[in-house]
């Protein structure tokens, strides 16, 4: 956490602080920390670069997704110089207690979930699938957002409607599956496979009942994957932390405190991160050379 000029310090998540600016009740700050995390912990030493990266990567899919209402503040208070580059200044909105997950791909927790029930947040697949195979069509695959430090629960798209309401829970789940496919097709122009991603959707007091919120189709919410390699039958070979879970899993029984992160797994985490923001946006695009 870091002492900002003229906003007050709200609180502070994994990898997130958040402030809000004195005197403006309507407005939020939310700056991206360097802060790694896995398995619900964090870790030492941080990321160079990656909240700055993880910023500017959002700002630069709200650029393209025009259609979609977002929670950027157009205009207010100016954000200090020291965190600038990670951070955003944001509407206030009611958040929804949901993570609204989609995937074109059954992995991870998913994969977990349909070996055991054959189905992942009541969405029924087909029987012998495997790790990483690739679905006909994204399914939206919702969760309940945990208290900090717990798991997110799958969910049914019956308990979204109980906790948002039908027309509410319907526009979560088309904009989801809208901003993925979109996020997909871009990520395959750029040889990437997009696997999974999650959302957060807020609503504005008397406005839109579904404002896209948070950090958007980053390498923190979202699986890209190699798609050459992908094609090749390697799957998972990806552009996020999973060199940081790699590595933790086999230096760590997950008792006690963990273990400081050798230099060279933080320096190749970053290098992913840094090649996901290369390979989507290109090394010239507008606004992208400051999370070098």
């Amino acid at each position: 956490m870091t002492d900002l000029p003229g906003f007050r310090h709200l609180g502070s998540g994994k990898v997130r602080d958040l402030y809000a600016p004195d005197g403006d009740e309507d407005l939020l700050l939310l700056v991206a920390s360097d802060r790694v995390s896995a398995f619900d912990v964090v870790l030492e030493p941080a990321v160079p670069g990656k909240g700055a990266m993880l910023t500017a990567l959002t700002r630069w899919w709200f650029d393209r997704l025009p259609g979609v209402p977002n929670h950027l503040a157009p205009d207010g208070p100016t954000v200090p110089e020291g965190v600038r580059e990670r951070s955003m200044l944001v509407r206030r909105l009611s958040m929804h207690p949901v993570e609204c997950v989609v995937r074109g791909v059954v992995t991870g927790s998913g994969f977990t979930e349909y070996r055991e029930t054959g189905a992942i947040s009541g969405v029924r697949l087909p029987a012998g699938l495997t790790n990483g195979d690739a679905l006909p069509e994204p399914i939206f695959t919702p969760a309940f957002k945990a208290e900090q430090g717990e798991h997110d629960e799958n969910i049914p798209f019956d308990r979204v409607v109980e906790l948002v309401g039908g027309e509410v829970a319907e526009l979560l789940r088309d904009r989801s599956l809208a901003v993925y496919r979109e996020g997909a097709a871009v990520a395959a122009r750029a040889g990437l496979l997009l696997a999974d991603t999650k959302f957060e959707f807020g609503a504005e007091q008397d406005g839109d009942p579904a404002v896209l919120a948070d950090e958007v189709l980053t390498s923190d919410s979202s699986r890209y994957w190699d798609a050459a390699a992908y094609d090749e039958g390697r799957r998972g070979v990806s552009f996020d932390k999973q060199i940081v879970r790699d590595w933790l899993r086999t230096a760590w029984d997950g008792t006690g405190t963990p273990p400081v992160l050798p230099d060279e797994v933080v320096q190749r985490t970053a290098g992913r991160y840094r090649e996901l923001v290369d390979r989507l946006t290109g090394r010239a695009d507008r606004g992208m050379t400051s999370v070098r």
